[in-house]
């Protein structure tokens, strides 16, 4: 099939998880034989244009229009995208799925849609509801409601979890049908390169510490504030530890005056933005990962942490909850406790079988259920159900609100 990938980020753009997903599943499906092409926004010098191995992306500029409001950005991106796609249909000929990548880029896709009468499905990797433990700003609302506008003009919603999915009926009342869930995927041959682990290990702890690391957006919903709390504890009962804080984000300089404030300076490292490779490596160096998330729908971190084979502690929440075993392939906190999050992290500095038998469980569950060959296979199940769906109806009916 020919499939349109809307996303507002894309590799080098890298804002949150979505660009990974975005760009690895793109390039799952073109293995698999299908042409993909990836609209996007710009970035820097990145090209234009480009044949990034098998996918073909377009970047495009939001229009120069002076605003400080973001919804008002959004919405001169969507303008660009869709000129830029009309322009690449009138090239390529009309494409057979388009597919949305969260709300930023819903406007593009319904134009498209009825214009070109195409099927479109949507991933929702998250909510504007679910981000924000509820809806209490005019700009929360707006967002919430252009995502009930994405899942309405879909054909099908993916969701990543169980947890993500039963939010999106709740939330905006879609039939449950409707709603397919979909994991995120991991590429597992990313992790398996050499590196002077050693060498790389001794810019950031001593050889007698343990690493424990974070890496993140810097948001109160991912946790960060817990694990500094946590900090005292965790250092009472294993002295040799070294935290390693990666992201950033609002809270950053916040997080880094609390752990002043509990005396640990000499115990943390903040290190700021990290490129894919340097994380990576930090997988494979800590002696455990960390995600003490408060909201979390997925959670490609702990799936990283998992296919590096680092034991990872996370939140007994969202799509954390679904992947991990506790005490088989990871360790499950109470989510937003303090005392539970030591606990366990005290559990698998201390416990070296433990600690190896989650390590080896981990990399099991990875390879067994979240690969994107998997992933890309569901996907395409689902497209070629649309398509056969929507070419046994004689006529799309027009939107009725």
């Amino acid at each position: 099939m020919k499939i349109l990938m809307l996303s507002w980020e894309y590799p080098p753009k890298n804002v949150g998880g979505l660009s990974n997903h975005v760009y690895n599943l793109s390039h799952a499906l073109a293995t698999l034989g299908h042409e993909v092409y990836v609209v996007t926004c710009e970035e820097k010098k990145a090209p234009v244009e480009e044949n990034d191995d098998g996918v073909y992306v377009h970047r495009v500029t939001p229009y120069k229009i002076d605003t400080e409001d973001f919804t008002k950005w959004v919405m001169h991106l969507n303008f660009s995208m869709i000129e830029e796609c009309t322009r690449l249909m009138r090239k390529i000929g009309k494409v057979d799925m388009i597919h949305v990548h969260d709300w930023l880029c819903v406007y593009c896709g319904k134009v498209l849609k009825w214009s070109y009468r195409i099927p479109m499905v949507c991933t929702m990797h998250a909510t504007e509801k679910g981000r924000n433990n509820g809806i209490r700003t005019e700009m929360q609302k707006y967002i919430s409601s252009a995502e009930w506008l994405l899942t309405y003009e879909s054909w099908k919603i993916v969701a990543c979890s169980g947890y993500m999915k039963s939010q999106i009926v709740e939330t905006f009342k879609t039939p449950e049908d409707k709603v397919w869930i979909i994991p995120n995927g991991i590429d597992m041959d990313s992790f398996n390169f050499e590196f002077d682990w050693l060498k790389f290990r001794r810019k950031y702890a001593a050889d007698d510490e343990k690493m424990i690391f974070f890496i993140g957006r810097h948001v109160f919903e991912k946790g960060i504030q817990i694990l500094i709390d946590a900090a005292p504890g965790i250092v009472s009962g294993y002295n040799k530890t070294k935290f390693i804080i990666a992201g950033t984000g609002p809270m950053t300089e916040e997080l880094k005056d609390k752990v002043k404030s509990i005396g640990l300076g000499d115990k943390f490292l903040f290190t700021g933005y990290m490129d894919n490779k340097t994380k990576k490596k930090f997988y494979r160096v800590a002696s455990v990962s960390v995600f003490p998330s408060l909201y979390e729908p997925f959670g490609i971190v702990l799936l990283e942490a998992m296919a590096a084979g680092c034991p990872a502690v996370v939140s007994d929440t969202g799509g954390f909850g679904e992947i991990i075993e506790h005490e088989s392939n990871g360790m499950k906190m109470i989510n937003g406790s303090v005392e539970s999050l030591t606990y366990n992290v005290l559990e698998i500095l201390r416990n070296d079988e433990l600690s190896q038998n989650i390590r080896r469980n981990a990399i099991k569950t990875v390879e067994e259920k979240y690969t994107w060959n998997r992933v890309s296979r569901l996907t395409t199940k689902m497209y070629e159900l649309i398509k056969s769906e929507s070419t046994a109806e004689s006529h799309v009916k027009e939107p009725n609100y």
